[in-house]
């Protein structure tokens, strides 16, 4: 009780500190319907339909349009930076980088996220503060650590440009540029970026087949952690039967193709007091004190450094982290069994290069090639 006394305090204390200085959060506001061609999306057979907010339809303007704003430096206050920047398509649309760096030099404290199936989100950020993908892309545009520009001088320069207004025209039926409508392009452009042809779909497909250890692999993945036929008892009460696996499954659902369970974790990171609150900065619920949102394993061998702050360098370390347990904490999840007790994972040598082998199988590479997805050029 007193360690989470402790926590809650120092909840209350970063939060008070976060509120005094946050910027208003953005509203996207109502705007012009969309014209043009329909897009219709390419989406693989073992991936569910992809929902498509009814205010904004997709079209095939759109995605040109939102494909130009996403590559364009205009976007930034001293045009050096686009929205590549930090979401490459050789790193998954991620960056390589522990934290991002911005336009002014300055580091924020979380990782760049891998820019993968979004259109099947529900939130956005590594604390969800976004609800919609179209809210989230107004965020980086004005964030002073970042792209540090100010939404009205970057569609000013949008606005003097020869092309852009008539590829604005196309699209939402007005040469009149404005924020919502940026947002709304780059949103229809981030919804086509599908990852769906990695090995494991094809094998889901029947048109390919597993090797012995990628089998394993999977199995492993989907397996209970813990030594085989022990009760290990949950924090928090009820206790699961280990199955000698490495309980990936749990956060990382694989059901619907999509390896992330769109929720918020605390996986035993950090220790307290926590210097990064995490989720509980958006709820404001002690509760949620250091929760994340789970990443997509979709070309994860893609995009390390890995966790929010970029803090394992390499797959491996991220594998020791979940052998080990990581450190107890009250909102630690259930989940991570091993923080307090002699027990791991027991992740041999044979176990790590198998679930390797699988997660490598989760590598799509027509995803990070695809010329649809690359740098346009200057709009002409």
């Amino acid at each position: 009780m007193k360690k989470f006394a402790y926590t809650t305090l120092m909840f209350a204390a970063a939060t008070g500190l976060a509120s005094s200085c946050r910027e208003e959060d953005p509203v996207v506001e109502p705007g012009p319907e969309p014209i043009g061609t329909p897009y219709t999306l390419q989406i693989p057979s073992n991936l569910p339909p992809m929902p498509v907010p009814a205010s904004n339809p997709m079209t095939v303007e759109g995605v040109a349009l939102g494909r130009f704003l996403f590559y364009d430096e205009r976007l930034s206050g001293n045009n050096t930076m686009s929205c590549a920047t930090c979401h490459s398509p050789s790193m998954a649309f991620s960056d390589g980088n522990a934290v991002s760096e911005g336009i002014d030099g300055l580091t924020g404290r979380r990782s760049s996220m891998a820019l993968i199936n979004l259109g099947y989100a529900n939130s956005f950020f590594w604390d969800g503060r976004s609800p919609t993908l179209e809210e989230q892309i107004l965020r980086p545009v004005r964030d002073p650590i970042e792209m540090h520009e100010t939404w009205m001088n970057a569609m000013s320069e949008l606005q003097a440009h020869p092309a852009y207004p008539n590829l604005f025209n196309a699209a939402f039926g007005t040469t009149a540029i404005d924020s919502t409508l940026a947002a709304r392009a780059i949103a229809q452009f981030l919804r086509t970026l599908i990852s769906g042809n990695s090995k494991y779909d094809k094998v889901v497909r029947s048109e390919d087949v597993f090797t012995i250890d990628e089998s394993e692999g999977l199995v492993l993945f989907q397996a209970e952690g813990g030594p085989e036929g022990q009760q290990i008892f949950l924090p928090g009460g009820g206790s699961v039967v280990g199955q000698g696996g490495a309980d990936c499954f749990h956060c990382h659902t694989d059901a619907a193709g999509l390896f992330t369970d769109e929720q918020f974790h605390n996986n035993a990171l950090q220790t307290e007091p926590y210097t990064d609150m995490g989720r509980a900065e958006v709820t404001n619920d002690p509760f949620d004190a250091g929760k994340f949102k789970t990443p997509t394993l979709r070309n994860i061998m893609l995009t390390a450094p890995y966790m929010h702050d970029g803090r394992f360098a390499t797959i491996d370390e991220v594998l020791d982290h979940y052998n080990d347990g990581g450190h107890p904490g009250p909102t630690v999840d259930a989940f991570m069994k091993f923080t307090d007790e002699e027990l791991t994972l027991e992740l041999t040598a044979q176990k790590r290069m198998q679930l390797k082998a699988f997660l490598n199988a989760l590598t799509d590479l027509d995803f990070v090639n695809n010329p649809a997805f690359a740098d346009p050029g200057e709009p002409q």
